[in-house]
């Protein structure tokens, strides 16, 4: 399935993580394509990446000016593989353009939170089902060098959406996750309006409720270990209040 996946990794200040990140993931699968979305970082990503295209052929780049933030990022992401980008001003691209004839994608942080090498395993499970999480809270998921209250927060928030939303995806706030492609498109993503955790909560909850096929795969989640957190007491409020309006259709 190598052929037909890409791989979406939205980035702010990673180039110290890409420098390991990209060439093991290319090491492991070969053949596969990897999509940084970037929000215009001032530590050298774009160059790096540039730098190392002459050795990574299906290595591609939004270097994205405007409308920042993890939850855009991902939707250009996924707009610019599907080729339905609407907003064409919003990103300039700094490789070939991507082709056409990708299956699957999978999502993942560049920071080594997500473990690159069960990405096989998860796109296998996409023979069968339409999207694959990534998930901690499932037996054989566990999360590694969390202090005990950042557990219990994360398993409190999951618990918190699952219960107003009326969900059985046990972990809803995991950006490690693997979709086929038309999956992705049977709901409008330009009309998710959230971002950080808020985003990947509503992209979930949007997918469910278009009767999409969704198992979870057991993953280890690692803390960061360089670059810039994307999160901040907005995201962490728009979390707060994004199952409230989902519910009643606020959003």
């Amino acid at each position: 399935m190598e052929r037909e996946s890409i791989i979406l990794i939205p980035t702010l200040n990673e180039k110290k993580n890409l420098e390991k990140l990209i060439p093991a993931i290319f090491d492991l699968m070969p053949e596969i394509s990897v999509l940084v979305a970037d929000d215009n970082s001032q530590d050298g990503t774009e160059e790096y990446l540039g730098s190392i295209k002459n050795l990574y052929p299906n290595l591609f780049i939004i270097n994205r000016k405007n409308n920042f933030g993890y939850g855009r990022a991902c939707i250009e992401g996924f707009q610019l593989i599907r080729k339905d980008v609407r907003h064409p001003m919003s990103y300039s691209m700094t490789s070939d353009v991507v082709r056409e004839d990708f299956e699957y994608i999978v999502t993942m942080d560049a920071d080594f939170s997500h473990d690159y090498r069960v990405i096989p395993g998860m796109l296998k499970q996409l023979a069968e089902h339409d999207v694959v999480i990534g998930s901690r809270y499932i037996s054989g998921g566990k999360i590694e060098n969390w202090k005990f209250h950042r557990k219990v927060l994360s398993k409190v928030a999951n618990f918190y959406v699952r219960a107003i939303l009326n969900l059985k995806i046990q972990d809803l706030t995991t950006g490690f996750n693997a979709y086929r492609q038309e999956s992705l498109f049977k709901i409008n993503l330009n009309n998710i309006q959230s971002d950080g955790y808020a985003f990947l909560v509503e992209l979930k909850y949007k997918l469910a409720n278009a009767d999409v096929n969704i198992t979870e795969y057991p993953i280890t989640f690692s803390e960061r270990r360089e670059g810039q957190s994307k999160m901040s007491g907005k995201i962490i409020w728009e979390s707060f209040k994004l199952p409230w309006q989902l519910k009643f259709k606020k959003i």
